[in-house]
């Protein structure tokens, strides 16, 4: 195998790669990445049997042929080169790297028992096509809300982002039972093509670093296979496993609708929860959001740090109302949305707050494209600004 190729378009590729190598592989070989050269293209795939990526780009190729070279090694050679050109020339056993005067040879294994990815073009797989820019969005409203490593008492289930595909849509949302993230996107599906599917955290963290949101006509191709799912964007293939059991029903869970709904200005929200996190140090720690007319105050306080209150407009003219968020999680949803004012809904201090983009007389609207749910915490009766109890930090009820 012989091939010439840009350094900055191979450092790219591997770069795409690298994350998909294991730490500690069960098997030698998934140290390595497989380079491939061929029909005047290079493709590099990597993978950790559970999910992997295939990159291909054109490159100068003088001779085809197969091998593989260790990820760690290959990856930081190719970075500290500063050729504009790199030549790659590979037997069974070595490759040697030429850049200008330098000349590098690291040992190679044969592709012969590299792990092959599945074969896409099988006549089973179910496929369909979505804009990548609207993918991206999705993944970016609800992949942060599914349960970290740190939630321990989640069903496994919800470590992992669903995909509801009906109707020609396909419903995408994350959940850890104290948050949740809607996002539904049209999409151009087969007749009965119909189901739920969950997508693990790492394999919605890789899809969404390699979509593209600057072509607003650019698609990528969503594929099912057995248990696993794959998608293709531009010269880029991610395959990964699929998390198998049930995504809870949440049914109730979500509330349809909010007795009244308030403006809020996004930047400046997020600038009063930042201040505010200050007296709510733990993560379960919780806050008091108090409207009155015209007003919305927030107030903390933290044992060991003292108390804080803050204050912020809002064309709220109702009854006082209040009720306990955790400014942290709260924080991190109005993170994820990109309008300059947000829509908060809200029923009573026992119901969860339901969150949209956009002003409130829009709220109905960008709710059946996508929506955020913050469960609320237990909320004290009481006057004093120090209106959280301590103990009492769990939600007030957490229905999924």
């Amino acid at each position: 195998m012989r091939f010439v190729i840009a350094t900055q378009e191979l450092n790219y590729l591997l770069s795409k790669s690298q994350n998909m190598i294991p730490i500690k592989p069960t098997v030698p070989i998934l140290a390595n990445l497989l380079i491939e050269a061929k029909n005047h293209c290079l493709t590099i795939t990597a993978t950790d049997l559970s999910i992997g990526i295939k990159c291909t780009t054109e490159a100068k190729v003088l001779e085809e042929g197969v091998t593989t070279l260790p990820a760690k090694h290959f990856g930081q050679l190719i970075r500290g080169l500063t050729a504009i050109n790199v030549e790659v020339s590979a037997t069974e056993e070595a490759a040697v790297i030429t850049a200008d005067a330098s000349r590098f040879k690291l040992n190679a294994v044969s592709g012969e028992t590299y792990p092959e990815l599945p074969d896409l073009s099988r006549e089973s797989a179910v496929s369909f096509k979505v804009r990548q820019a609207l993918l991206k969005e999705a993944l970016f409203c609800t992949g942060f809300a599914v349960a970290t490593k740190e939630d321990e008492q989640a069903r496994m289930t919800l470590h992992g982002l669903s995909m509801h595909l009906e109707n020609n849509t396909a419903c995408f949302t994350g959940t850890d039972g104290k948050r949740l993230g809607r996002f539904t996107i049209p999409v151009e599906l087969g007749e009965g093509v119909k189901g739920s599917f969950i997508l693990s955290s790492k394999t919605v963290e890789e899809i969404q670093k390699n979509l593209s949101d600057e072509d607003l006509e650019s698609y990528a191709t969503i594929c099912l296979l057995d248990d696993r799912v794959a998608v293709v964007m531009d010269q880029t293939e991610i395959v990964a496993k699929l998390l198998t059991g049930d995504f809870p029903e949440l049914g109730e869970a979500v509330p349809m609708h909010a007795d009244f709904v308030i403006t809020l200005h996004r930047e400046e929200l997020m600038t009063l929860l930042r201040q505010l996190m200050l007296f709510t140090p733990e993560k379960e720690d919780s806050a008091r959001f108090e409207l009155t007319q015209g007003l919305l105050t927030l107030t903390a306080n933290a044992k060991f740090v003292g108390d804080g209150k803050v204050e912020m407009p809002v064309d709220y003219q109702g009854q006082p109302f209040a009720i306990a968020f955790n400014p942290g999680r709260l924080l991190e949803i109005v993170r994820h949305t990109k309008e300059e004012v947000i829509s908060l809904g809200l029923t009573d201090p026992f119901n969860p707050g339901i969150i949209t983009e956009g002003p409130a007389n829009s709220f109905f609207k960008q709710k059946e494209k996508g929506f955020f749910i913050l469960m609320p915490m237990r909320l004290y009766q009481e006057e004093p600004a120090a209106a959280v109890e301590e103990a009492s930090v769990e939600p007030v009820e957490s229905a999924w």
